[in-house]
């Protein structure tokens, strides 16, 4: 085989032709190979003319139609079916070459892989790649780790395809080993909050005001061209206007109510747990789909007494569209707040060295989340690298503080009314929890030592106490 390649991508399915026809559409010429070699052929027969692919039937004529240090990118299922290809290919790599990841593999298997490949000289670089089948073809949001000398090889190819938002590329180096999957399980997580977010003012908008989808379209639609402005905001003013050609009725009332999950976002709840990092808004949007799909439950449950009051009032409903806007822009802010959080407690743990500005620039574009509002992010963690929470950046201080009023309105009204709304709700007792000078963690800390002898630390004094709760209630040091 004469031509060499600049990059190679096996596993054909949409994500990885779309990745390989994007590369070939930017100059680079791409190996391409799959399982079976009928797809590959496919794929070079219907887009050959957008660039050069190299056809590879063996994995040996992929390997061998490399230019070194060869780049060998996976877009395979996660878990076995990666573990069984990188089985498959390391063995014909060398040392200096790198084997990408471009799956939602979990950033533990991520670890373990690139572990075992350094001890073989080979780079293994786990890539989160967000934006779906259009992203993967018309420029995704790339979010690399691996080593900096990876990097060095791999980087220019991926921030060329990557989406440019201003001129710069929405990819860059994330971090060691696991850290580009990690983050982009985050992406995922905050993706699943936002979404139930937006879900519950759409409810609110519904069963507050009686608006139809069509009339809650317009309300979005409204929303996207101010702060809101984003893809998930856009999408949705798309799908409520759409009407559904078998019944004339709106698209998303002959939908099931059940939404799905493929597991990234229990993964980030998960990983949060583990990293002792409260992401309520996250596992509210986790818990919320795992209730929608609690068919039998739901049924069971269907005839709960529920509130009297069905809907607001005119003199109440004046006004409540803005104060839902509000509450949907205060409960994002802290979505996204915890996101970060668990980045930064994430890069502590695994001695990760993060950018949190270059993470919140690289959303811009590409990805699902991409929004307006992550430029003020990327501001925030530019001035204060060490920032604790976006929550006391100056700008979200006081969005937040400007909308809280009406949040506190809005979650109040969805309980009178009977309305869910466990995403604004939990964002709005996260906000307070944090705001609040004492918790009543110090009872919870007595009951502990009451039942468990577990001790309690003082506010007046170091060391840690326990009292003789069944003796003479004295108390002693530990």
């Amino acid at each position: 085989m004469s031509e060499k390649a600049r990059i190679g991508v096996t596993g054909l399915a949409v994500m990885g032709r779309n990745l390989a026809r994007n590369l070939a559409r930017h100059g680079h010429a791409v190996a391409v190979h799959n399982r079976t070699f009928a797809k590959t052929k496919a794929l070079v027969e219907e887009f050959g003319h957008e660039g050069t692919f190299v056809a590879a039937e063996t994995a040996e004529e992929f390997v061998a139609s490399l230019e070194r240090p060869r780049r060998l990118v996976i877009m395979v299922k996660a878990g076995a079916p990666t573990d069984a290809v990188i089985e498959e290919f390391a063995p014909l790599l060398e040392p200096g070459d790198m084997i990408v990841d471009g799956g939602n593999a979990h950033f533990e298997d991520t670890r373990r892989r690139e572990q075992a490949l350094r001890e073989k000289g080979i780079h293994f670089v786990g890539a989160g790649i967000s934006g779906g089948e259009e992203g993967a073809l018309n420029g995704p949001s790339i979010m690399p780790g691996g080593s900096k000398e990876s990097y060095e090889a791999l980087g220019p190819l991926l921030e060329d395809i990557a989406a440019k938002v201003d001129g710069e590329p929405c990819c860059s180096h994330i971090g060691a080993d696991g850290a580009g999957h990690f983050v982009k399980m985050v992406h995922n997580g905050i993706e699943y909050a936002d979404m139930q977010l937006i879900a519950e003012a759409y409810d609110l908008l519904r069963g507050g005001l009686g608006l139809g989808a069509a009339e809650i379209s317009e309300v979005f639609r409204t929303w996207n061209a101010g702060r809101l402005d984003s893809y998930l905001i856009e999408i949705t003013t798309e799908v409520l206007a759409h009407t559904d050609a078998a019944t004339g009725k709106a698209f998303v009332d002959v939908v099931q109510d059940r939404a799905e999950q493929k597991g990234t976002g229990r993964w980030t709840v998960q990983t949060a747990l583990e990293l002792g990092v409260p992401v309520t808004g996250i596992a509210e949007a986790v818990f919320a789909r795992s209730l929608s799909g609690s068919a039998g439950l739901r049924e069971a449950a269907a005839g709960l007494p529920g509130p009297t009051v069905a809907k607001l009032g005119e003199e109440e409903a004046a006004g409540f569209a803005d104060a839902i806007e509000q509450a949907l822009y205060a409960s994002k802010i802290v979505a996204y707040a915890q996101g970060f959080n668990q980045i930064q407690a994430a890069a502590t743990e695994y001695g990760w060295d993060i950018d949190l500005g270059a993470v919140a620039a690289l959303w811009r574009g590409g990805c699902i989340i991409r929004a307006r509002f992550l430029n003020r992010i990327r501001d925030a963690f530019a001035a204060n690298p060490q920032l604790p929470t976006l929550l006391t950046d100056e700008y979200f201080r006081e969005a937040v503080a400007g909308a809280q009023d009406a949040w506190r309105r809005v979650v109040a009204t969805a309980v009178r009314l009977g309305v869910p709304t466990p995403g604004f709700s939990s964002a709005l007792a996260y906000y307070d929890a944090l705001r609040a000078e004492r918790l009543p963690a110090s009872l919870i800390q007595g009951q502990r030592d009451y039942f468990g002898a577990h001790t309690y630390r003082r506010t007046d004094r170091e060391g840690s106490f326990h009292t003789l709760w069944s003796g003479d209630r004295t108390e002693v040091e530990d």
